[in-house]
């Protein structure tokens, strides 16, 4: 009896033993994105603006005078030679005018002529003593009167005139029509524009910066510039003009980017960028992403970072910061050559956890065993 109870608890300890979890497995060490600092500490950081390409010279052209657009000869794209005819409006009431100043510019001679001839009888009388000199001196007033309405009557006929050929509006110089902004059939104001015409021969970048990195451009900074639709491609560009006050509504700076070199690779209207070196007055520093550095409690140029070491575990480092900037943190002294810097994810870590260093940059690797 006590042999079978014996053998009943052994059966029922195997199956207890078979029917227990198995030992938990060590999790892999967690990964970390890190950046490794090469020997050479000082790094050059760019700030990228993305701007339009426009042309230096831009202007809207329209017409001298009021009238109704009767014809429109370009378009859009329309590549022109200075003095194309561009448009014309209906040179009708001009003609008339024209006709009406040239009509008065007839009788202003008409009138001379009665003048002349009268002032040439009262010489003739008034030698005889036949009129007095009165009579004389209204003669020559009325001479010099008929001489200054004719000068006023061909000026205002020449005025008329212009009038008339400003019905037709030329290109005043070789460019490319970026805008019609006017059609047939259309009643104009004078001045009011038709076309904006670009001159491509002079292109730059127009970029908009914000207030807070507009004092460290200047005029004849140099740049890089860079066209979305060839990006392999960079051009020497200098800062030609900073606007001198913000945009009311995006409170920007405009700031026009020369390019001298400019191309077809430079369309106009075409998006690029506009790179400026990163000014610091710090160069013997390194600038770290803000998430790699996390600041000390009441230290302002204090902070902390995380360095993986060769054993692979992590351990925090004490640093001088020495500026902080939307670009990131300027890390002046405490870090070594070579370290490699936790740059993501800093506020999970513990001191001495194992970690595996992913380097940034590196192509991402699909774990297919699980």
């Amino acid at each position: 009896m006590r042999i079978r109870s014996a053998l009943i608890l052994l059966a029922g300890a195997g199956l207890l033993a078979a029917c227990s979890a198995p030992a938990p497995e060590t999790p892999p060490p967690r990964a970390v994105l890190v950046r490794s600092l090469q020997a050479s500490a000082a790094t050059t950081e760019m700030r990228v603006y993305t701007g339009e390409v426009r042309a230096r010279i831009e202007v809207d052209v329209g017409f001298r005078v009021g009238g109704k657009l009767v014809e429109r000869k370009a378009d859009v794209g329309a590549v022109v030679d200075g003095g194309a005819l561009l448009a014309v409006l209906d040179p009708a009431d001009a003609r008339l005018a024209a006709s009406a100043a040239q009509a008065a510019v007839a009788a202003a001679e008409a009138d001379l002529a009665l003048a002349r001839s009268e002032h040439l009888r009262a010489q003739e009388l008034a030698a005889r003593n036949f009129v007095s000199s009165a009579v004389l001196d209204a003669r020559r007033s009325a001479l010099q009167a008929a001489e200054a309405r004719l000068r006023q009557a061909r000026a205002q006929a020449e005025a008329a005139a212009n009038q008339a050929a400003y019905t037709r509006l030329e290109a005043p110089a070789a460019g490319v029509v970026t805008a019609v902004l006017a059609e047939p059939g259309q009643v104009l104001g004078a001045g009011q524009p038709v076309f904006r015409l670009a001159r491509p021969e002079q292109r730059e970048v127009l970029i908009h910066v914000p207030e807070g990195r507009a004092a460290a451009l200047r005029v004849g900074m140099p740049a890089q510039v860079r066209a979305w639709a060839t990006p392999g491609r960079e051009y020497a560009a200098t800062v030609r003009e900073i606007a001198p006050a913000a945009d009311a509504a995006t409170r920007t700076y405009a700031v026009r980017v020369a390019v001298p070199d400019a191309d077809e690779g430079l369309a106009l209207g075409a998006t690029a960028s506009a790179l400026f070196p990163a000014a610091t007055d710090e160069s013997d520093g390194l600038l770290l992403p803000l998430a790699a550095v996390t600041r000390l409690s009441g230290i302002r140029a204090g902070g902390t970072v995380w360095v993986v070491g060769d054993d692979a575990i992590v351990r925090s480092l004490a640093v001088e910061v020495a500026a902080w900037s939307e670009e990131g943190a300027l890390v002046r002294g405490g870090l070594p050559a070579g370290a490699r810097v936790v740059v993501a994810g800093v506020h999970t870590l513990v001191e001495g956890q194992a970690v595996r260093a992913v380097e940034e940059g590196a192509p991402v690797l699909l774990d297919t065993a699980r």
